[in-house]
Parts: C-alpha cells; structure tokens; sequence
C-alpha cells in the first residue's frame, strides 16, 4: 500500500512538472530572422532652434586668473609640455607677408626628489600665517618663493594646482614638500621624483 501511494506522488509530480513546463515554455527556442527597418514618421519630430546664446551645456565658468579664457588660434601648436622644445619659424620668401609664429617652452621641469609632510604638524598655522595645517589642505612649502605663488605638479597624469603655504623641506637637496592634501591629489604620497611648474 505504501508504496502504491509513493508511486501515484511520483506520477503526480511528473505531470505536474510536465504541465508548467509547457506554459513556460509555450513557443520554439531559438533566433528569428531579422525584420524589415520600421519607417520613422518625421512628424513624429519638431526642430528645437536654441538661438545663438542659448546655454547647451553644465561647464564651470572660464577663470581670466588661471588663462582659461584664451583662444587657440588657427596656427597654434598645442604640444604636451614635458617634450615641447623652444620652435623657431621657418624663413619664409620675402613676397610674402611676415606671419606670427607659435614659441612653444618646456615649463615643466622634472624634480628627482619631493617629498611630503603632515603628521605632527596638524593643527598648527604655517609659515605663511593663512592656514592651520590639517589632513585635507592642498598646499606645499618652500624655503624662498614668495608665500602665494602658485606650483602645478603632475604625477601619472593627475595635476594638482597648489600654493605656497609653509617654509620647507629642511632636508639637504630637496625643494618641495607636499602637504597631505596635496600628495593624495596626485598619489604621491613618498619621496621621489615628480614633474612640476611655476605657476
């Protein structure tokens, strides 16, 4: 008797599983071939004319201080700064009129040993006297220029633009010490080598 009952499940349960397997899956499996490109309907569109000062874009304003306002002119020659050489005009016959020529300088200049500092100075002010020092200020120390002049380092192709807020490093042969800030920016958080400019 016990297993009459065990056998009825048994085919109760495969009829069962048989049943929701044809709703699952009421139609053939497999691609289809592709159908013919349905026609788009133009009055389905309207022309949006957004004038001549019309606002198309989210950028942040341009900045005249940092030159981000200036144009590239047609002749211009835009290079990566670390290969750029000092370009002089070709001569040109003396038929034609003189034409301006683009003078591209290398500005950056590789520094073979920078470090950084923080720890143990946080919550004092700097040398400069315009900011106690915590974790997240971007700024580097020098021993002479001028507290405020602006320093660019760059570093496996982050940039971060910085100020001279404190005197340092007082470690024989080093010019820049980077705050902790700073360092984080660009991911050079050790003393070593790193590419930097004035201004």
């Amino acid at each position: 008797m016990g297993t009459d009952v065990r056998l009825s499940r048994v085919v109760a349960s495969a009829a069962l599983i048989s049943v929701l397997a044809s709703v699952v899956v009421p139609g053939f499996v497999g691609s289809r071939p592709p159908s013919a490109p349905d026609i788009i309907d133009p009055s389905a569109f309207r022309q949006v004319d957004l004038g001549p000062f019309a606002t198309t874009t989210t950028t942040l304003d341009l900045d005249p201080a940092n030159l981000s306002d200036g144009r590239l002119d047609d002749e211009t020659v835009l290079r990566e700064p670390q290969t750029a050489r000092i370009r002089a005009a070709a001569p040109r016959p003396a038929a034609t009129a003189p034409r301006a020529s683009v003078i591209v300088r290398d500005l950056w200049k590789l520094d073979p040993e920078i470090s950084w500092y923080g720890p143990g100075f946080y919550g004092n002010r700097t040398a400069c006297g315009v900011v106690v020092l915590e974790k997240h200020v971007i700024g580097v120390a020098h021993r002479s220029l001028p507290c405020g002049t602006r320093v660019t380092f760059r570093h496996d192709g982050k940039t971060v633009v910085t100020r001279v807020i404190d005197r340092g490093p007082y470690v024989a042969g080093r010019i820049f010490d980077l705050t902790r800030g700073a360092c984080a920016v660009v991911d050079h958080c050790f003393t070593g080598p790193i590419w930097y400019r004035i201004g």
